[in-house]
């Protein structure tokens, strides 16, 4: 019997992270530096909300769009942070992550044929979801010399008839990349031009060091033709709670709802619970938790200096893409090398595109210690390639 296969699922080819994490589990001494999680704890009094929802057998579905209270505080915060107002009834979806949000809104925006304009490097996830929605997905290689930001100029050169959505991938995984507000005017000009509309990814907006984040749905003329998605994974250390939000346009939600409806029912509940808790009180936290990863950057593109490895400032994020061009590798001989002789583990920058190429990952998720260790490893590491 011959098992059927999807020819499109077969030609997606598995996330280039996790080779790494694989060889890594088996090694009883590595340090990994791959992981784009929070080494914190979600805050105790975020954990004590989804308890409390659990003694209290607050254990049905939601709505298919998410508790009420959850798309109002959503709503809030946006408005709070962004200036922009969306209603909770119809513009919000709460979603199974970011990651579910940016699969179901390609899905209702795409119909076969259909051309999305991805940057890259970026996000694992775009280029897959964007096959499997049935676009012809146009792949947009970032420059380090501008340090790996959309220019209007690159972006109207990828754009044709066909175009029907750009992503916009800032604050950037995995360069740590930003557009601020001049960037982004730039940007929005040529989106309106052309009449196409936005998915903006911000999934780490709390996390930008020089400077409050900006949202291209902010800008004039902007929030009706842009889906922002965010969620909680990252700014209050929930990657497990798997939560995550859309906001737009009511018909484009609409559609998202029902493709939500029929594959997923709803978020999980506990975790909507706790998330009300997380906006209402958990700024001071997030503020926490931005300076401990602005420390961190900041020692690595110290660490950096000191051994003379080029990087880019990044100002987003918890990661940092340093070039490793100089030595005549791949991106991924490179990072096998180090963890086989060094064992640390980071992250090719390939597995972020074709033009991740002569980069590593890095992220500093992780404790100081930890780091510093690692640097020293590294700096050993990149001596012992010079000295051949």
């Amino acid at each position: 019997m011959s098992i059927p296969i999807s020819k499109t699922i077969e030609s997606i080819k598995p996330s280039g992270i996790r080779k790494f994490f694989d060889i890594v589990s088996e090694m009883k001494d590595a340090i990994s530096l791959g992981v784009g999680e929070p080494d914190f704890d979600t805050p105790w009094h975020i954990r004590d909300e989804g308890i409390y929802a659990l003694e209290k057998g607050k254990t049905f579905y939601t709505s298919n769009s998410g508790l009420k209270d959850l798309r109002t505080e959503i709503s809030n915060y946006i408005k709070r942070k962004q200036k922009v107002s969306y209603c909770p009834d119809g513009e919000i979806l709460v979603t199974v992550g970011g990651s579910e949000a940016i699969d179901i809104g390609l899905r209702a925006m795409i119909n076969s044929g259909d051309e999305v304009i991805i940057p890259q490097p970026s996000y694992v996830s775009y280029e897959p979801c964007a096959v499997l929605a049935g676009a012809k997905p146009v792949i947009l290689n970032l420059k380090a010399e501008n340090d790996f930001r959309l220019t209007a100029e690159e972006l109207e050169e990828a754009i044709t008839e066909k175009t029907k959505v750009l992503i916009l991938p800032y604050p950037n995984n995995p360069t740590g990349a930003i557009m601020d507000k001049n960037d982004l005017e730039k940007i929005a000009e040529v989106i309106k031009k052309h009449d196409i509309f936005v998915m903006s990814d911000e999934i780490y907006s709390e996390l930008t060091y020089n400077g409050e984040h900006v949202s291209i749905a902010s800008l004039d003329g902007m929030q009706e033709r842009t889906l922002m998605i965010n969620g909680f994974s990252k700014a209050y250390a929930m990657t497990g709670w798997r939560l995550g939000y859309a906001c737009g346009p009511k018909e484009l939600i609409k559609q998202m709802t029902k493709i939500h409806q029929f594959a997923i029912m709803c978020a999980p509940t506990t975790s909507q619970y706790a998330a009300v808790e997380a906006l209402k009180n958990g700024d001071d936290d997030v503020k926490e938790m931005k300076m401990s990863y602005n420390q961190r950057r900041r020692f690595l593109i110290n660490a950096f200096k000191e051994m003379g490895l080029e990087c880019f400032e990044p100002y987003g994020a918890f990661y940092v893409f340093p070039c490793i061009k100089e030595f005549g590798m791949t991106s991924e001989e490179f990072a096998t090398k180090f963890l086989e002789e060094e064992h640390v583990a980071v992250v090719p920058g390939t597995a972020f595109g074709d033009s991740g190429e002569g980069f590593l990952r890095i992220s500093y998720a992780y404790s100081l210690e930890t780091l510093k260790i690692a640097m020293e490893k590294l700096s050993k590491f990149v001596t012992n390639l010079r000295n051949k």
